[in-house]
């Protein structure tokens, strides 16, 4: 009888114990599985249990011009996301161009806008969230003036039938710049899918700042390299550590105006310039009168010089670089396009060398009228300077893209997987 009754404890105890391992090895499962890219409440979620969709629009407010970017992800349990979609549109001038006069943003603003409410299904309207971000434009203006035009874009967004929140208008950090580009091109490239992960560098060279970013794998690199340059982050479930910079004031218009001599006077001579050009360019708010200096000294090697002295000490070089593979966007493109050294819709690839040889070539032959731009020569020694002084040698080649898969390669898309992940995690 004893016996009996000792069986029948020892059943029910074991029964016990297999449940409970159950519900421990249920939840231990469940809570393992990432929570940064379930659906949102209310996406569009299929009844079968396939993928919801879930949108994201993110505004770039860049110094030269503001975009918009719809973007449309499969978002399945567990995984990372699919971009399913992107659809972009974009106006000029930038909102820094509207510092004396906010409230005149807004009508580009609104048509941006109604991009996007055509793009999104209305359904979605509300759970869909609308972002700006504001690059160097908006960093080198005056806070109150920044400030003013950050408020007209919050009023805007409140208006409007998406999701805003309080941090939805803001002006971004320039390594956050970097970095969210740099998922951008490593998601677009696959370089994300891993481990083991093989990832590509950044360039990008805007009007107002420039940025550089990779994942160094050198020891000499992390230890002798400034502490901030180097920052670790989360995304789709793994921990990346980077080397980034931004240079604020190294973008190519600002370095530009600090080349011609700019600061103090609205009449500007270079030996950048053909010694017998004369005209006028716009810079911010202000119109300058620029002009050549008169023929002597070599064009190339004056404005080269003058050229090292707006860069001294003001870059980090890096040798690593030369070791990893690396796109290029922005002014790095554009510069190469005018030169027709790659396709203006597919990109390619060049030398830091090209860029070079085409600054000796153009400033060889300067001319009061050139064909391209009176500033040509000086954006190019300035691109080929800027590249060897952050460390890449003359035979070091560059990819330049515009697009990958008719996706566009600027951060956004990085960003917009940020501010969704932010979004589950709050």
């Amino acid at each position: 009888m004893k016996r009996a009754k000792l069986a029948g404890v020892f059943v029910i105890v074991c029964c016990v114990l297999a449940y409970l391992m159950f519900i421990q090895h249920h939840y231990s499962s469940t809570s393992s599985k990432p929570s940064a890219y379930r659906p949102l409440p209310g996406s569009d979620q299929h009844s079968n249990g396939g993928p919801s969709y879930q949108y994201g629009i993110m505004f770039d407010a860049g110094s030269t011009g503001t975009r918009v970017h719809i973007f449309k992800f499969q978002m399945m349990d567990g995984e990372v996301p699919k971009l399913d979609d992107e659809i972009f549109r974009s106006i000029k001038p930038g909102l820094s161009s509207y510092a004396d006069e906010p409230e005149k943003c807004s009508a580009g603003i609104v048509e941006l806008l109604e991009v996007a409410r055509s793009s999104v299904p209305s359904a979605l309207w509300s759970r869909t969230p609308v972002v700006l971000k504001a690059t160097a434009g908006l960093r080198l203006l005056p806070g109150q003036k920044a400030n003013q035009l950050l408020d007209t874009v919050r009023a805007l967004f409140l208006k409007s039938p998406f999701m805003s929140r309080e941090d939805s208008v803001s002006i971004m950090d320039g390594n956050d710049e970097g970095i969210s580009a740099w998922v951008t091109i490593n998601f677009l490239t696959g370089g994300l899918q891993g481990p083991p992960f093989n990832t590509v560098g950044m360039l990008d060279l805007g009007g107002g700042s420039t940025q550089i970013t990779f994942s160094p794998t050198g020891e000499k690199t992390i230890q002798t390299t400034p502490g901030d340059f180097i920052t670790s982050f989360q995304m789709f479930n793994t921990t990346y550590a980077l080397y980034t910079h931004s240079y604020l004031g190294l973008g190519l218009m600002s370095a530009r105006l600090n080349i011609l001599g700019g600061g103090g006077s609205s009449e500007l001579v270079s030996p950048c310039l053909a010694p017998e050009y004369s005209g006028q360019w716009t810079h911010g708010d202000v119109v300058y009168t620029v002009r050549g200096q008169k023929a002597g000294e070599p064009v190339y090697e004056a404005c080269r010089s003058k050229v090292e002295k707006v860069l001294y000490r003001k870059v980090v070089k890096t040798p690593e670089v030369a070791d990893v593979d690396f796109y290029a966007f922005s002014y790095y493109y554009d510069r190469a396009v005018d030169l027709t050294l790659i396709d203006e819709q597919l990109g390619g690839t060049i030398q830091v060398s090209d860029y070079t040889d085409a600054a000796q070539r153009v400033c060889g032959s300067p001319s009061a009228s050139p064909p391209l731009s009176p500033f040509l020569c000086l954006d190019l020694v300035y691109v080929s300077v800027l590249l060897q002084e952050l460390g890449f040698p003359p035979d070091k080649e560059l990819k330049l893209a515009r697009t990958i898969g008719a996706v566009e390669t600027s951060w956004a898309l990085g960003a917009t997987f940020h501010y969704l992940q932010t979004l589950e995690t709050s």
